[in-house]
């Protein structure tokens, strides 16, 4: 999950910082600059999306600073002269920030997310920003259509196993729920976002017994309700 007590400053294309740097040079540090997200048709023809991934950007952008760690990285790249590198160091945003809110169906060519600011500061947004609304947004779609579908029938999410690493793993359960699923399988989602994590049994269960009767009996009788 986008962890705020994990450094994601510098989790950001190369290139972002590359122009940064370039506008630091030619005097754009306070040149005003306005980044609209959006996307331009919906891949399945479905006609609309579902917000979701703005709690963990607000998080990540309260929490945005260069270590000197990441100072030490960048220097050792040789792209950057040691006047970017001190901006970096003394970093602070002063952006204004819009989004729609989790939960509301978006769609194609409407803004979802807009940041005013310092161009400099914009730019170093852009990647952070996009990868966090992108998966969440594309997992909690899926999720309404799915529950939607469903038409008033509980759907639980059960997507750990098959997620690509932990931070999907986790955020897309949280997605899920947002776009409607009534629980998750996910116990770290529960226990981090209050997304009630439920669950029966695994096929492993079953083949412990010598009979899928004396499992499923066993199981009742230790788990009733």
């Amino acid at each position: 999950m986008l962890d705020v007590k994990r450094n994601l400053t510098t989790m950001t294309d190369f290139y972002e910082l590359t122009m940064s740097a370039g506008y630091l040079d030619e005097g754009y540090v306070d040149k005003i600059a306005v980044f609209d997200m959006f996307f331009r048709r919906v891949p399945d023809g479905g006609g609309y999306a579902i917000m979701a991934g703005l709690q963990q950007f607000i998080d990540a952008v309260d929490h945005l600073k260069f270590t000197g760690e990441d100072i030490d990285y960048l220097r050792s790249t040789k792209a950057f002269d040691e006047k970017f590198l001190t901006y970096l160091a003394n970093f602070k945003l002063h952006c204004n920030i819009w989004a729609i809110e989790e939960g509301m169906p978006i769609f194609p060519q409407e803004p979802i997310v807009t940041v005013e600011g310092p161009a400099i500061e914009c730019q170093l947004l852009e990647t952070l920003l996009l990868v966090t609304f992108n998966h969440q947004c594309l997992i909690a779609t899926k999720a309404n259509r799915i529950t939607r579908a469903a038409q008033g029938r509980t759907v639980l999410e059960f997507g750990s196993r098959r997620a690509q690493g932990y931070d999907a793993a986790i955020l897309g359960a949280r997605a899920t729920y947002i776009g409607g699923c009534g629980a998750t399988a996910c116990a770290i989602t529960d226990r981090d976002y209050g997304v009630p994590a439920v669950g029966t049994m695994a096929h492993s269960w079953v083949q412990m017994f010598d009979s899928e009767y004396e499992a499923f009996r066993s199981y009742a009788e230790i788990y009733p309700d």
